[in-house]
Formats: structure tokens, C-alpha cells, sequence
């Protein structure tokens, strides 16, 4: 396996470790380990256990906009945005990327260097969503403020049928008659 890809495995082991034990609660012996690697050489890879933890951080945020550039595939403006829409709790139901953003989150109140990192990717994102899709302040508003409630139901399980989600149902289904 070259370095680059020991690099990419790396990022994704601590993706899934950051995002369970936070920043300050997972070793990286921890990531080491489940790599198969010693952790002197994963500190060959990433010189610390910062860089390490904004790697990941920054992968999460590729991995969100990568899964709108997808979902969009093809569409522009409204279609573009209602897809990326739909397509956010299928990207975070698999646990990583929704445990990793958290923790960013988390990471971030204490340590500036965290803070601006997250926080380019975040605007970035911001960026990237408004340039595909054209949508004006408040749709973009309602759709991140949208996002963050989604993560905090998925992240407590609040079932679909229950009253957190009614809210979004109709919000959505609103904006996009017949697909609610």
C-alpha cells in the first residue's frame, strides 16, 4: 500500500474513531490500531494528532459535498437544490459522516485552529451548495438550519412518525408539491 493510500486510510479510521470517542477522547493508538499500524507510522503519515483530526474534519465535508454534487448530478437551480435536499438523511444514516460532524462541532467551542478549519469547510460548503443551486439567502437559511435539525434527530432517533419530523414533512412538501 503506498503512503497515499495508508494517508486515505487513515483519514477514514479516524473519521469513524473521532467521530465515536471526540477529539479529545480518542488516541491515536486508537486510529493506529484500527489501521494495522503502529503509531509511530501513522505519525509518519500526520505529524500530530490535530492534523490527523482536521484531515478528517475536512473529509467529512468533502464527503457532504460530494454526496450533493452527486445527488444533483445532471440538474440545475430548484431541481438541483430539492435533490440535495431529499438526499441529506440517506448520506448521514450511516453513522460516520453524522458522528464526525457532531464532533467537529464539539471540537470546535474549545480550539481555535479547529473553529477556523471547520469553519472554512462549513462556508465552503455554503458556497458550493448556493453556486449549483442559485438559491437566495433564506432558502439557503432554511435549508442548512434544516440540515442541522435533521442531524439532531437522526442523532437522538427521533422516529420519522413523531413530531420533530412533521414539521420538516411540511415544510418540504410545501416547497415541492407532490414530493412531500
Amino acid at each position: 500500500m503506498s503512503a497515499d493510500e495508508r494517508r486515505e486510510a487513515a483519514v477514514r479510521a479516524a473519521m469513524a474513531e473521532f467521530g465515536t470517542g471526540g477529539y479529545n477522547g480518542t488516541s491515536t493508538g486508537v486510529i493506529a490500531q484500527r489501521m494495522g499500524v503502529s503509531q509511530p507510522y501513522l505519525f509518519r503519515l500526520f505529524p500530530n494528532k490535530k492534523a490527523l483530526f482536521l484531515a478528517a474534519a475536512a473529509r467529512c465535508v468533502e464527503t457532504i459535498e460530494a454526496h450533493f454534487e452527486k445527488a444533483a448530478e445532471g440538474l440545475e437551480g430548484e431541481e438541483a437544490f430539492e435533490a440535495m435536499c431529499g438526499s441529506y438523511q440517506g448520506l448521514i444514516g450511516g453513522g460516520d459522516v453524522l458522528r464526525m460532524q457532531l464532533q467537529m462541532y464539539v471540537a470546535a467551542v474549545d480550539d481555535e485552529e479547529i473553529r477556523e478549519s471547520c469553519r472554512r469547510g462549513w462556508l465552503g460548503l455554503w458556497d458550493y451548495v448556493r453556486a449549483r443551486t442559485g438559491a437566495g439567502d433564506g432558502d439557503m437559511a432554511q435549508f442548512f438550519g434544516t440540515g442541522m435539525l435533521v442531524n439532531v434527530l437522526v442523532a437522538l432517533g427521533v422516529p420519522q412518525d413523531e413530531r420533530g419530523w412533521a414539521g420538516i414533512v411540511d415544510l418540504y412538501a410545501d416547497r415541492f408539491p407532490g414530493k412531500g
